[in-house]
């Protein structure tokens, strides 16, 4: 095993892999495995969403056998999950964990019931220790098909629940004194209800809003960010700032398909600018971090910042130790060298984590440099206004080029596109160490502590409504399969009485079984889909009525059904009704 590594260099990239939906697939994801080994940095995590063939999975991983030797293809369900991991060190166990709750199979013409959508999760060892472990979970959330306000969002409590699941996944790794990193396309926005869901209930960071707090909460006709009044922003600004992975104008796959034919054509190399208007570029991918601040304050910490600190046996009892985010950035924004095309209709969110120590004064140090030395302070954040001038002051020639490059909209067939340096750096005024004191201030101590308890009457509505559509849905197909089955009985026994013609029979006996079919299949959804999704859904309900209990003051519920339960707390009945 090498030397401990104080640097992690994260990637992750829904690849669009449709098998015979997705065009140029094979093209494309041969290119991504190229720009995946020839990143820089050099990725150690790779996470993959829509990867959905093993022969693709086979063509990135010898692209990048050197440089991420160690990968996993999940399997689940019947055409696959589409997730795959890809590490520069071991995998020590993997898993697929299946959602509860993940679409419906009448919306077979949407998918994601039959791929079996979930999380992938990958215990990966950097380093000799018992705790010298990086556990990833790698997954790809339902869809939204239908957009508020015009239409009712009927898949909300589906990705509550999965976020619920991934929660409970990525809490776990945290305390077992792991770096947890949960990543991938969660297709919804920040500060949604389902993002707020996964931030509250598990000790997690958003690598993106931890340089870029005031960053977008959406697209620009989103709601949220409507709400918020401010100017439409260009598609440099959305990139660079508000780390716009999907719907962005750069990306070839958004455009009309008249300007698709024209980039085909070749005739012209249809550059964006970089002022361009974006209104619905959105940030829907996202590389979560447990921070895991470490200090000898903390008995259950005491052992790993010890030995992580041996080489300063004076001062470990000084020391405080946690991950901090370097950097963050959009990368894989090429096009193909020969198709012209992006390479996938997202593009990846990149993140460099560095492992800082500081003493309990939170004085401003760099991890690299002897605590004697002056820090130097980060670069500052790009200006899409005056980007010059930024990259000036950023004082290095490599971001200047960059800057440079990405106004004449060059950058787009630069040789990888992590080479661009366009995501925000920290601002002068903060440093790792407060970051270290954000993590540990912010993050929830209590499952459910960052969530408000009328959050969670909002969660339980939206529960009550599904549930009460699925049990009418229910309904309605039992109905239909014994209608069915009385027109079937009708339709025989009308046989013996159209003996003279018999090309009336012939009907009778056709429609009648086309028509039990259908009813057959409608009966059985009634009775094993439905009736195993409604037993899903109390569960999920159960557990935020839980969740709702302890983040009010008590310690979880009395019975199984909560109809007029009264909390317990400390083993002793209180008698208030948490809901």
């Amino acid at each position: 095993m090498d030397e401990l590594p104080i640097e992690l260099n994260v990637i992750t990239l829904n690849c669009w892999g449709l098998l015979h939906l997705s065009q140029h697939r094979a093209e494309r994801l041969t290119a991504i495995g190229r720009e995946l080994a020839a990143a820089d940095p050099a990725p150690h995590i790779v996470a993959l969403q829509e990867c959905w063939t093993q022969e693709d999975y086979r063509t990135i991983r010898r692209e990048t056998r050197f440089v991420l030797p160690f990968g996993k293809f999940y399997h689940s369900g019947v055409f696959g999950g589409g997730l795959a991991i890809l590490s520069r060190w071991p995998i020590e166990e993997s898993s697929m964990v299946r959602y509860p709750l993940n679409g419906r199979p009448t919306a077979f013409y949407r998918g994601d019931w039959f791929v079996g959508k979930g999380v992938a999760c990958a215990r990966i060892r950097y380093g000799p220790g018992d705790r010298d472990i990086v556990e990833v979970f790698n997954t790809h959330t339902h869809a939204i098909y239908e957009h508020p306000p015009d239409k009712t969002d009927s898949y909300v409590v589906q990705r509550l629940s999965q976020s619920w699941e991934m929660a409970k996944l990525v809490r776990g790794a945290a305390e077992r004194g792991h770096l947890a990193i949960a990543l991938g396309d969660f297709n919804d926005v920040p500060l949604s209800l389902s993002y707020r869901m996964l931030t509250a209930h598990a000790p997690i960071r958003d690598v993106w809003r931890v340089l870029n707090p005031d960053s977008s909460l959406g697209s620009a006709i989103h709601e949220l960010e409507r709400s918020r009044r401010r100017p439409i922003p260009s598609a440099a600004f959305n990139l660079a700032e508000n780390g716009v992975t999907s719907n962005s104008v750069y990306n070839t796959w958004r455009w009309s398909k008249s300007d698709q034919r024209a980039l085909r054509s070749g005739k012209d190399s249809m550059i964006v600018p970089p002022d361009t208007p974006d209104p619905r570029g959105k940030r829907i991918d996202y590389i979560f971090f447990s921070p895991q601040v470490c200090s000898t304050t903390n008995p259950h910490f005491r052992e790993l910042n010890q030995a992580r600190t041996s080489h300063d046996v004076g001062e470990r009892s000084t020391r405080t130790r946690g991950w901090v985010v370097k950097d963050a950035r959009v990368g894989m924004l090429t096009r193909h060298p020969d198709l012209g095309c992006s390479l996938s209709d997202h593009f990846s969110v990149e993140a460099t984590l560095l492992l800082h120590t500081s003493d309990t004064s939170l004085a401003t140090t760099s991890p690299s440099r002897p605590p004697s030395s002056p820090p130097s302070p980060p670069p500052k954040r790009p200006s899409s206004s005056d980007s010059h001038l930024a990259a000036t002051k950023a004082g290095t020639n490599h971001h200047a080029r960059s800057l440079l490059a990405l106004e004449h909209g060059t950058y787009l067939s630069s040789p990888t596109g992590s080479e661009v340096r366009v995501a925000s750096r920290l601002e002068l005024d903060q440093s790792y160490d407060a970051q270290l004191r954000d993590s540990a201030r912010a993050l929830p101590t209590l499952r459910g502590e960052g969530l408000p308890c009328t959050l969670y009457d909002d969660v339980l509505s939206l529960i009550h409504a599904y549930d009460a559509r699925e049990r009418s849905q229910r309904r309605w197909r039992i109905l239909h399969f014994f209608l069915w089955l009385c027109v079937v009985v009708a339709c025989y026994v009308a046989v013996w009485f159209v003996k003279p013609w018999p090309g009336v029979a012939f009907a009778f006996l056709v429609l009648s079984s086309l028509g039990f079919a259908l009813g057959l299949l409608d009966g059985l959804m009634g009775l094993l889909f439905f009736g195993s999704e409604i037993r899903a859904l109390k569960e999920f309900e159960w557990e935020i009525r839980n969740a709702k209990a302890t983040a009010s003051g008590a310690h979880g519920l009395r019975d199984e059904e909560g109809c007029g339960a009264s909390t317990v707390a400390g083993g002793e009945e209180v008698g208030e009704k948490v809901w």
